[in-house]
This record gives structure tokens, C-alpha cells and sequence, in this order.
């Protein structure tokens, strides 16, 4: 349960909103040094400005590498190199753009919440068949079910909350 609320909360860094974030573009795949590896690796990320995001590599060299691997990661986002650093300017969301954004929020929630309830499917089970080999008795079991059932409410709600303060930023102006 604790994995599919780190995954969610992983994949909702990644879920623009009108604000530069870093998470933007943490993940971007660059070809630098002969291999492919994530933009934070080989730089640092940072927002000076609520509409910027400034991306300082640790060696110059990887400058052009880093701008290519933004172009080709299908952002939208057109990099301004200075030859030091490299700003993306990111424009502001319009209206039809947060509902989609918001609508793949509940889409990332909801998966996160099956995951839960797989997990909570997966632990009946292995109660039941405690059960059956006389592990545990009636009572146990469904003292057993009943903390599952527990935690996977608290972990669902987690997952809601999450979505939800992430929607409230992707809707504001």
C-alpha cells in the first residue's frame, strides 16, 4: 500500500500546473557520457520564478545534450540556452488544459486506489488460508480482516487526499 502511494505521489509531481516545478522535468532522458540517464542526474533544477525553471548542468559539456533531451521529450517546452544555463519558460495553463490535467489526477488516484485494494484482496486471502490450515482461529480472522479493511481505508484516503490538494493546485490561477 505504502508503494502505490509512492508511485502516485511520483507520478503526480510530473502533472503540470501553472507554476514551474522541477518535477516537470526531473525525469527527461538524456544521451550524456554514451548512456541515457535522467536530467537530475547531470544537473540541478531549480525555479527562480513561478513561470521558470532553470537547469544548471554540473559539466558545461552536457549543455547541447541536455537542451536536445528536452526537445525530444515531447514537453512542448522550447529551451533558452545562454551557453551557462538553460530557462524554459512555461506558460500558463488555460482553462481546458487544467481540466484535462485534473481529470488525469483522478485517473492517477484511482489507479493508485486499486493498487490498495489489490493489496487488500491479496491479504484476505492469505488470512483465509490460515484459516483453512487452522493457523488462526474464526475470531482472529476477522479481527484480521477487519485491520486490513482498516488500513486500506487510511491508505485510500491518503491516495484522496493527495489527488485532491494536487487538483486544488492545478485549478488555481
Amino acid at each position: 500500500m505504502d508503494k502505490a502511494v509512492a508511485r502516485l505521489r511520483k507520478g503526480l509531481t510530473g502533472v503540470r500546473t501553472g507554476r514551474a516545478n522541477p518535477g516537470l522535468v526531473e525525469g527527461v532522458k538524456v544521451v550524456a557520457y554514451g548512456s541515457e540517464m535522467p536530467l537530475k542526474q547531470i544537473a540541478t533544477i531549480a525555479c527562480p520564478e513561478p513561470q521558470q525553471i532553470l537547469i544548471r548542468p554540473f559539466d558545461a559539456g552536457t549543455l547541447k545534450d541536455i537542451e536536445k533531451g528536452i526537445i525530444n521529450s515531447e514537453l512542448g517546452y522550447a529551451p533558452n540556452n545562454d551557453g551557462k544555463v538553460i530557462r524554459l519558460n512555461i506558460p500558463p495553463l488555460s482553462t481546458e488544459v487544467r481540466r484535462k490535467m485534473a481529470t488525469m489526477i483522478r485517473e492517477l488516484c484511482e489507479e493508485c486506489k486499486i493498487a490498495i485494494r489489490n493489496v487488500r484482496r491479496d491479504g484476505n486471502k492469505q488470512i483465509d488460508a490460515e484459516e483453512k490450515a487452522k493457523a488462526i482461529s474464526e475470531d482472529e480472522r476477522d479481527d484480521a480482516k477487519e485491520s486490513v479493511q482498516e488500513l486500506t481505508k487510511k491508505y485510500e484516503d491518503m491516495a484522496t487526499e493527495l489527488a485532491k490538494n494536487r487538483e486544488k493546485d492545478v485549478m488555481e490561477d
